[in-house]
């Protein structure tokens, strides 16, 4: 331990400890800097795919709000026109009201035979 102090006093540096030939570092910069670039482009496929989830999340919540704000105008608009007292309301009432009398109707006489 004195010895290495002794030779950083000297002005040794650590070019005394270490050869210029280190392949094994050499080996695992190469590799630590693989791995870093493997992390970074795994990043950017997560932030890639995240926006794509963002858009597809984007235009399922404008085509559900857009159906709710048609349903609720035409609820409005449905609304209006019952309140309404126009003749062409007033007859679209009374054919209404025979379509819902002659749905109630049986389709056979009451004292009918069964067909054969």
């Amino acid at each position: 331990m004195i010895q290495g102090i002794q030779g950083l006093k000297q002005g040794m540096g650590t070019e005394g400890r270490m050869s210029k030939k280190d392949t094994g570092r050499k080996w695992m910069w190469w590799f630590l800097a693989a791995v870093a670039a493997l992390q970074l482009y795994f990043v950017q496929e997560l932030i890639a795919l995240f926006a794509l989830f963002a858009i597809g999340f984007v235009i399922l919540v404008v085509a559900v709000s857009g159906l709710y704000l048609m349903q609720k105008a035409w609820e409005t608009g449905l609304a209006r026109v019952a309140d309404s007292s126009h003749p062409a309301v007033n007859t679209a009432r009374r054919g209404l009201a025979f379509v819902e009398d002659f749905a109630k109707r049986p389709l056979r006489r009451p004292r009918s035979e069964p067909a054969q």
